[in-house]
Parts: C-alpha cells; structure tokens; sequence
C-alpha cells in the first residue's frame, strides 16, 4: 500500500501487516475489558478476565501490579502483542486515570494509532478530551469504539455530535446499533452491510453475522422486531444524509474517526473493531529524529525507550526497557549502539509481551514494542541503532504540579531509600530532587494517587516503609542558560536550588511570583516546565 502523503516505496510484508496502537480513554470506560476481548480474538488467552473479578473468576491480564487489582484501575502502560488474522497487533494499553498521564502521554509517542473507548451514557469525559488533545498534537489516527450499549445509554445521533464538537474531529459510523439498554440486540455493520447480533447468555462468545443485502433484505424481518426495524431504517438514512462517509486517507490524517458501536463485556463489536484497525490503521509510521527521520523500511535496526518498568518481577530486581522499534528486522544478540553513552550493547534476551507473560523474542521488526531487561543502563528517551549518531525526539518530561519530601520509617536505610527513589526517577515514575541545602529529597508528581503508588512500591518491592510530607515548594523549573549566569543565580538562591536525577539544575518554589521575578532579573536565563528527556 503506497503511502498517499509521499511517494514511499511498499513497506517489507512483515513490517506492512503490524499495527501498534494504544487504547485511550477516562477511567471506567471500559478500556481494559476491552484489552481483554482483543486477547480472547487474537487467541491470546482462552478466557477474558474481569477488572473487579468475583472470586475465581479470572483476573485480567493487563494489570500486573498488586494495586491496580485491588482498585481495578490501570496504574502503568502495559504492552502486548499478539496476532489477528493476518496481521500482527501491538497493543499498548494506557493509564486512563489522569494523575498518570505523563506515562500516557510518553505512551503516545511509540504508536501510529489510537482506539478511543467512550462510555455510551457518558459520551466524552474530561480524560478522553486530554489525551485526544494529545494525539491531536502528533495527528495521530484514531478510531471510536462506544462501549455498554448493552446499558441505558444515550441517543446515537447525540453521541456522534458530543464527538464531533467537543473534539473537532468528522464522525463516520462504521456501524449502528439496534435498540438501547435492555432493549439492544446488536448492530448493523454498515461497511459490510451485515446483521451482528449479540448472545447475552454467553458472554465469551463470538457474535452471529448474517449477510444481507442492503437494508431492504427480507432477512432483516426475521431477526429485528418490527418496531426496531422501522427505527433502524430511519437513523441510517438519517446518518447517511447527514454524516460524511468513510474516507481512509482521511482518517490516516487523523481528521476522521469511524466509530464502532458495542459492549466489550459481552464481546460484542469487538471483533468488528479489530477488523477496523487491520483495514483502517496504518502501517508502522517514520519517527522524527534528529539529524533525520528513521524511516520503517531501513534495513538498519532502530529504536528507542519510551517506558521503563522497574521490578515487574518482584522475584528478581530487574528492570525492563520498553523498546518501540522504529525501523529494521532485529533479531536476538545483535549489538546494538546506545547512542547517549555511545557505548555498544549486546541484545541477548529481549523479551516479547503477551500481557504479563513474556516469551523471548528471536527477532522483531519495525512497529513492534519488546522489552529489554537491564540494569539502570537504559533511559526513557534513549535510542538504540546499529551504529548511527541518531537520536529520537519528542519525548517530553514535564515539571510535576505536586511536591512532598519523603522521609524513611528507619533513618539507618536512607542509603536504599536514595537508591529506590534513583530507580523511579530513571522509570519516569516520578521526579526525584536533592536540594542544594540540607538532607533528604524532594519527590515531584503530576498527581496525587502517585505518591500513594510509590509509597506502595517501595514498600513492597524494598521493604522500606516511607512516609510523604508537605514540602514547603509547590512548583520546580529546569534552569538552563550561559554558564555563568547559571553559576552566579545558583549562588544567590542556594536555598531554592536542587539538582533532578540527571544532575540537571532545578529551581524550587513556592509562587508563581519568584518564578515572574527571575525572568524578568535574570533575562538570560531560560526557566522551564518541560525539559526533553534525557539529552
């Protein structure tokens, strides 16, 4: 398939039939649930799991860590990868609670597409709109899946209208639903003109599709009543009326979205989705880099770390790096050159993963996500080439809104607290500052439930109790500039100064007033709320 933007050759077939994308949406949309369904089709596993599982029921797959079982939220991204008819999916599956979404975010940089999953009665939530917001900013392709419609929820027409004001993106139905709440017996798919209908009593069962001809088909009165048929008829007329049709290239821009009506618990519309996102998707993308842009059809291996994942074995102290490959085959041993120490680095068991299972990985192509256990070596924001200077960009770090010192419960153990703070600085689960003055540090988060994670996780992974206290800053800024300018503001402000986990120099305070008051007396120095990981 040639790519309309610019005249690029056909990619390899194995590199053309990945698709790797992440699933975004608020919390409690039913996003995992869904995750779960893609691993029943993709013959992952042999029965979903339940977020809130009853008893013996299965867990689910995609949360690993001890609190997002016991909340039944997402708390880290997780990756999979599994295989769908001919094509081969890596799914990324994304926090959707909104005190992790730097880890979201930096998700969003490792795929081409995303699945946006809204609630039926909710429509779109305020977390929806913030991550969409952020594929916006990298024009990423984005698919709607409207999930419980197996519950009261609201009118079709109103859904795709809350879609296209609040997001400012064309909605296409792909297919339409037939009934609503109790009454909802399944969809019409309107790009393969067939009947879907759903089976309540088993939910991990396949949907039954019958072919029809067009909406006139005598069929259709044997399975629809007849005052849903009548309904039926009208609202897609209606849609086909009022609602543009479905244009690929468009939605590759990412200026349209197909949306998908269903319940994920009942495995309804799941499949039809999964079909979607192997038509529709795109193929693995380049990825901006500088000097030049890694194109996935290179034969030369690249790629780069978005997430790293401390201790996902509680059993051994490892630390994975999640890899998005960004062009080549790789294949396990290869050398690899890491390009921020410019030292080279022996791949030899690189792992795949299928939830929290992982297999080794032989070898791997462009678009594909594996992980690569290390020790502290490798950073969020790293590349990996086979021996070119090229270092991939746009994965940001942002100034944390939340600051509090951390204390350990035994002050002998400072030296593992020190170390354990090190490790989810370098996770990206956190910043971690040492103030110029005194003892201790200082922990920087984007929300909240974030200390409450780290606390756990220390806790448990180095059996170190720690308690969060106020800290008397609210707000830290990376300081950058000529040297010395940097050396003479840092002497003045000692109080106010702390270095992050890089050695960067950080400015700590209370007002937004101390920040004005330095721009304007220090007007060649650079305060800033971003910095680009890891330079």
């Amino acid at each position: 398939m040639l790519d309309s933007a610019s005249n690029r050759p056909a990619l390899p077939p194995e590199i053309a039939r990945r698709r790797t994308f992440a699933i975004i949406s608020h919390p409690d949309a039913g996003k995992t649930t869904l995750t779960e369904k893609f691993l029943l089709y993709g013959g992952a596993i042999q029965m979903a799991g339940q977020v809130r599982a009853k008893g013996e029921a299965r867990r689910t797959r995609s949360d690993f860590m001890q609190m997002e079982k016991d909340r039944g939220i997402s708390v880290s991204a997780s990756a999979m990868s599994f295989d769908f008819k001919t094509f081969r999916f890596n799914l990324v599956d994304t926090p959707g609670h909104s005190d992790f979404s730097e880890d979201t975010y930096r998700t969003l940089t490792a795929v081409d597409a995303a699945v946006m999953v809204i609630d039926g009665a909710k429509g779109v939530e305020s977390q929806t709109q913030k991550l969409f917001e952020v594929c916006r900013l990298r024009d990423l392709p984005i698919l709607t899946f409207c999930n419980k419609m197996d519950r009261e929820s609201r009118d079709t027409f109103d859904i795709i209208d809350e879609i296209q004001e609040n997001l400012a993106i064309d909605v296409t139905p792909a297919s339409w639903p037939i009934g609503v709440g109790r009454d909802f017996m399944g969809c019409y798919d309107l790009l393969r003109d067939r009947l879907e209908l759903m089976d309540r009593a088993d939910r991990n069962k396949v949907a039954e599709s019958i072919e029809i001809n067009g909406l006139d088909d005598p069929k259709l009165a044997e399975h629809v009543p007849a005052h849903l048929l009548d309904q039926l008829k009208e609202e897609i007329e209606m849609a086909r009326e009022l609602l543009p049709a479905l244009d690929p290239q468009s939605v590759l821009e990412g200026h349209m979205t197909p949306i998908w009506f269903g319940s994920a618990i009942n495995s309804f519309g799941v499949k039809e989705l999964m079909d979607g996102i192997g038509t529709y998707g795109p193929e693995p993308q380049p990825q901006k880099a500088s000097p030049r842009e890694i194109l996935p059809e290179e034969t030369k291996v690249a790629g780069f770390v978005f997430k790293v994942q401390a201790n996902m074995d509680p059993k051994h102290r490892d630390r994975v790096a999640f890899v998005r490959l960004a062009s080549g085959h790789f294949k396990r041993g290869m050398k690899l050159l890491h390009v921020r120490s410019k030292k080279p680095m022996a791949v030899s068991n690189p792992v795949l993963f299928l939830a929290s299972d992982r297999e080794l990985a032989e070898e791997a192509w462009a678009g594909d996500i594996i992980g690569i256990p290390n020790h502290g070596q490798l950073r969020i924001g790293d590349t990996l080439t086979e021996g070119e200077q090229i270092r991939v960009t746009g994965i940001p770090s942002f100034a944390p809104e939340l600051l509090q010192t951390v204390r350990a419960g035994d002050p002998m153990k400072a030296k593992h607290l020190e170390k354990a703070l090190m490790q989810f600085a370098e996770e990206g689960a956190a910043k971690v500052f040492k103030p110029s003055i005194g003892s201790g540090f200082i922990v920087g988060v984007v929300g909240a439930l974030q200390f409450e994670v780290l606390a756990s996780r220390i806790e448990m992974e180095y059996g170190l109790p720690v308690r969060f206290e106020p800290s008397q800053f609210t707000s830290a800024r990376w300081v950058s500039g000529d040297k010395q300018a940097i050396d003479k503001f840092v002497n003045a402000n000692k109080q106010h100064i702390a270095h992050d986990h890089d050695g960067d120099i950080v400015y700590l305070t209370r007002l937004q007033w101390d920040i004005d008051r330095i721009e304007r007396d220090h007007p060649d120095l650079t305060l800033s709320a971003t910095k680009e990981m890891m330079v």
